[in-house]
C-alpha cells in the first residue's frame, strides 16, 4: 500500500506544461529521385508560443506530414525566448535580420491590430503582440523571415531592464 502513495505522488508532482499554441507556418513536399522513382518527403517551419510573450520557432522533416510537425514542435519548443510586452504591443521599434532576410517592427496604438504578412504575422500573434506595425524587406522565405522576426524580437528589452542594466531608475531611462 505504501508503494502505490508513493508512485501516486510522484506522478502528481510532474510539473504540468503550460498551453502551449502551434501554427504551422509553412509545409513543403520534398522530392527526391532515385533509381527507383521519386521518393517524397515533407519539411515543416512551425512556430510556437503560450500568447503572453513566449514564443519559438522549429523545423521538422520526415516522411510523413504529421510526423514532421511533431520534429518541428519538438525542435520550436527547445528555442522558446521571452519577449517584454508593454500594453499588447513591443516596447520600441526594433529592426531583425537572418540571411537576406530582414524585418521591421514598431509599437502601435492600442485597436490597431497586427499589421504583418505571413510568416511574420504567425510569430507575432502567437508571441501574443495584439497591435504592432511590421514591414518585411529582401527575402520573402518563410524560414528567413520567421528567423529575422524571432531576431528582432529577442533584442527587445523593456524599461527595467534597460534601468538595470545602466544602475539608474526607471524615471532617468524616459527623462535622460
Amino acid at each position: 500500500m505504501a508503494k502505490n502513495t508513493k508512485r501516486e505522488s510522484r506522478n502528481k508532482l510532474k510539473p504540468v506544461e503550460n498551453e502551449l499554441v502551434e501554427k504551422l507556418v509553412k509545409l513543403n513536399r520534398v522530392a527526391k529521385v532515385t533509381k527507383g522513382g521519386r521518393t517524397f518527403s515533407f519539411s515543416a517551419v512551425v512556430v510556437v508560443g503560450d500568447g503572453n510573450g513566449s514564443v519559438g520557432h522549429g523545423l521538422g522533416k520526415a516522411r510523413d506530414v504529421s510526423e514532421a510537425i511533431n520534429k518541428a514542435v519538438g525542435d520550436a519548443k527547445k528555442s522558446m525566448i521571452k519577449v517584454p510586452l508593454h500594453n499588447g504591443t513591443i516596447p520600441h521599434t526594433v529592426k531583425g535580420k537572418y540571411g537576406a532576410g530582414k524585418v521591421l517592427i514598431k509599437p502601435a496604438s492600442d485597436g490597431t491590430g497586427v499589421i504583418a504578412g505571413g510568416a511574420m504575422r504567425a510569430v507575432l500573434e502567437i508571441a501574443g503582440i495584439q497591435n504592432c506595425l511590421s514591414k518585411s524587406m529582401g527575402s520573402s522565405n518563410p524560414h528567413n523571415v520567421v528567423k529575422a522576426t524571432i531576431d528582432a524580437l529577442s533584442q527587445l528589452r523593456d524599461p527595467f531592464q534597460v534601468a538595470r542594466e545602466r544602475g539608474i531608475s526607471v524615471e532617468k531611462v524616459f527623462n535622460g
